[in-house]
């Protein structure tokens, strides 16, 4: 099943303890893949420019229902835009308790080879430059 989902170099990059690059495949394999989409704002790449995801748009928006609809919002339509090895179960952001800047978003996932459920907790910081 690891060979459907593919392989690739770990994110982030490592050494292997014999000196090459370290390597993910299968759900690991996935799940750093829709780390580095929710990581990479769009148009941050030159050759593939739509790549990525609008959540960084809002760094800067308040804290509210609205923001948080609007993220859940860009992390659905990139990972079903960008990663094809998945169906999207949910997408939720939530504000961290002990941190009102920060969002948990929580995406809930099934692999579409297994049939297998899995979730990611992506942290996302907000209003980083308020006063």
């Amino acid at each position: 099943m690891a060979d459907f989902l593919g392989t690739g170099w770990q994110f982030p990059i490592r050494v292997n303890g014999r000196g090459g690059l370290g390597w993910a495949s299968g759900a690991e394999a996935v799940a750093q893949a829709i780390w580095i989409i929710l990581a990479t704002p769009r148009r941050s790449r030159i050759m593939e420019p739509d790549f990525g995801c609008g959540i960084h748009d809002f760094v800067f928006a308040p804290n509210n229902a609205a923001t948080r609809a609007g993220i859940e919002t860009e992390v659905r339509r990139a990972l079903i835009r960008w990663e094809p090895r998945i169906d999207v179960l949910s997408v939720r952001a939530t504000e961290h308790r002990d941190a009102p800047n920060t969002l948990l978003v929580e995406v809930s996932y099934r692999i579409r080879a297994n049939n297998a459920a899995h979730n990611i907790v992506y942290p996302f910081y907000i209003n980083e430059g308020a006063a």
